[in-house]
């Protein structure tokens, strides 16, 4: 990350000047920024449709200046078009964390019949998935930090079938799990859960050491694996998909001058959901 960057990495705006030869977008238009801001267009992993693998990719807020600006620059190639059912303040936080889960969710349900999700930490992510993953007929089950009813009662009132603990049995053998809390010691629970030819995705950029487990626990064909970033593609597919199935975030407003209380409000787990700065937020 460059020293002077700007931060932001889910960005929501109208487009106000145009570059020469873009035709791909028009003044006026309104435009999401995701993470994923440019890459190769060459390597291996962009030729085969895998993107987010691009070992020269640019990402928004940290390579490159992200959000936390009055105005940014965006390659219009790599920008998103928001379905008009979305608020600026709804979308924002679907260009990462509702991203970062679709893909997550897809992993976990590739080639499986899923019917009983496991999501492990219900914050700005798993909160996003639990809505799309329920209004396509499945049965999310919401693990927290024990002591987290506020994320419990959330994913209740979300209609997730179960809420409860890490530490506590899932009610039935999940078919997938998803793990969005940063902590590696939820690796072999989550497997432990997971029955047999079941997967367990890492949704996180980062993780705690996974530690050692049993084979037992990965025998039976299950499948531990990550997600790393997204796609265009899955932006392509996620937001009409999202804004079509009802999913909405449950937001905290905070004006762009306290960007750093948000961010310690955040770490403190002083609110469920997710956080969105805006210019014109009371």
């Amino acid at each position: 990350m460059r020293s002077s960057v700007s931060p932001g990495h889910e960005i929501v705006g109208v487009v106000e000047a145009v570059g020469s030869g873009v035709t791909e977008v028009g003044l006026g238009d309104r435009l999401g920024v995701c993470w994923l801001a440019g890459t190769c267009g060459v390597c291996r992993y962009c030729r085969e449709g895998r993107e987010n693998l691009c070992d020269a990719a640019e990402f928004t807020g940290w390579s490159r200046d992200g959000g936390y600006a009055d105005r940014v620059i965006a390659r219009a190639d790599f920008c998103c078009r928001i379905p008009a059912e979305l608020s600026d303040t709804d979308a924002a936080p679907l260009l990462c964390a509702g991203l970062i889960g679709f893909r997550a969710w897809r992993a976990a349900c590739a080639g499986e019949a899923v019917r009983h999700l496991g999501l492990y930490g219900f914050g700005a992510a798993a909160h996003l998935l639990a809505q799309l993953a329920i209004y396509e007929g499945q049965a999310v089950y919401a693990f927290t930090r024990d002591d987290d009813e506020q994320a419990q009662a959330l994913a209740r009132e979300l209609g997730c079938a179960w809420a409860g603990g890490s530490s506590e049995r899932a009610p039935v053998p999940l078919d997938a799990a998803i793990i969005f809390a940063p902590v590696g010691d939820l690796a072999p629970i989550a497997l432990a859960a997971v029955r047999k030819g079941g997967a367990v995705v890492c949704g996180g950029i980062h993780m705690s050491d996974i530690p050692r487990f049993e084979y037992a626990l990965l025998w039976g064909e299950r499948r531990l694996l990550s997600v790393a970033n997204l796609t265009r593609e899955d932006a392509r597919d996620y937001l009409p998909r999202a804004a079509a199935a009802g999913v909405r975030p449950r937001t905290v407003l905070y004006p762009l001058a306290d960007a750093n209380q948000a961010l310690n409000d955040l770490r403190a787990g002083a609110f469920v959901g997710a956080a969105v700065l805006t210019p014109d937020a009371p």
